[in-house]
C-alpha cells in the first residue's frame, strides 16, 4: 500500500507499519481493541473486561492506540472529569478482523490443546 508516495511493506524493517503492528496485534492491543467493538467504554470498565491487564499497560496501550488513529479519547467535562474511549472508523475496520482471529483460535482451541498435550508429552 502506499500514501503520497511512500511504500508500505510490514516486512521492510524500516517500515513504519511495524511499530503500529506491534501495538495492534499485541495481546493488549488486540484485547483492548476487540473490547471497544462493543461499544464506548470508560477506563475501569475496559479494565475489568480485559481481565489481567494492569492499569499502567491498558494507559499505554490506549495512548498508542490513540496516536494510531485506532482509538479515539473523549473527556467530557464534569466533576469528575468522565473519560471515554471508542473506536474510530479505522480502529472498528481493524477490531473486527481481530475478531474473526478470535473467534477462530476459541473455535480451534479443543485440536490446539490436543497437540499441546501430544508435544509436551514427548
Amino acid at each position: 500500500m502506499s500514501y503520497e508516495g511512500l511504500v508500505f511493506d510490514v516486512f521492510a524493517r524500516n517500515c513504519t507499519s511495524r511499530p503500529v503492528m506491534d501495538t495492534v496485534a499485541g495481546r493488549w492491543g488486540i484485547l483492548s481493541m476487540a473490547a471497544l467493538l462493543d461499544g464506548t467504554h470508560r477506563f475501569n470498565e475496559l479494565r475489568r473486561r480485559v481481565d489481567g491487564v494492569s492499569e499502567k499497560m491498558l494507559s499505554q496501550t490506549l495512548h498508542a492506540l490513540e496516536r494510531d488513529g485506532l482509538v479515539l479519547r473523549t473527556v467530557q467535562s464534569t466533576i469528575p472529569p468522565r473519560v471515554e474511549y471508542s473506536l474510530t472508523d479505522t480502529g472498528r475496520r481493524i477490531a473486527t478482523k481481530l475478531m474473526e482471529l478470535i473467534d477462530l483460535v476459541e473455535a480451534e482451541m479443543p485440536g490446539i490443546s490436543a497437540a499441546q498435550a501430544r508435544y509436551d508429552a514427548l
